[in-house]
């Protein structure tokens, strides 16, 4: 990066605030450092912390695959405001209401669990029916004699 794209030495007067804000394309008003903390952000404009999906999908962008204009300030996290990372735009339903029906499900399903463990269920069957005499032949019977009555499962 060239040293004009670079932050600057944090602003102390007016005219430093004016010319930080002309150098990031901003408004006087709308220019608002980072605190001098000693992290090194300088100059650069602490811009609020939006996530990529809030802003206009319909709006011509230079760049549209990152919602961003040519000459236009990043946020300083931008990676961690793109739209495969965090979305910070607010939920249609309030969070509250999410909670409360996942713990009314939740609480549904663990007690239908439980019935199910107390009171099983089962299909109801009756034992395997072969032909021929329940396979009496097939299975070592001998062919001589007649098939005992139990093997004839009737």
């Amino acid at each position: 990066m060239s040293m004009d794209m670079m932050p600057g030495p944090y602003p102390r007067t007016p005219e430093e605030r004016a010319a930080a804000a002309k150098k990031y394309n901003m408004r006087v008003e709308d220019y608002q450092p980072y605190p001098d903390d000693g992290l090194g952000y300088g100059d650069y404009p602490m811009l609020p912390n939006k996530s990529q999906y809030e802003r206009d999908p319909w709006y011509q962008w230079d760049q549209p695959e990152m919602r961003h204009n040519w000459g236009e300030p990043m946020h300083w996290d931008f990676d961690m405001y793109t739209r495969n990372r965090a979305d910070t735009s607010p939920t249609v339903i309030p969070w509250h209401t999410m909670s409360k029906h996942f713990f009314l499900f939740l609480g549904t399903m663990l007690i239908m669990f439980g019935l199910g463990a107390i009171y099983p269920s089962y299909m109801p069957v009756g034992p395997k029916q072969y032909p021929f005499n329940d396979l009496y032949l097939e299975k070592g019977g001998d062919p001589n004699k007649k098939p005992p009555p139990d093997a004839l499962n009737l």
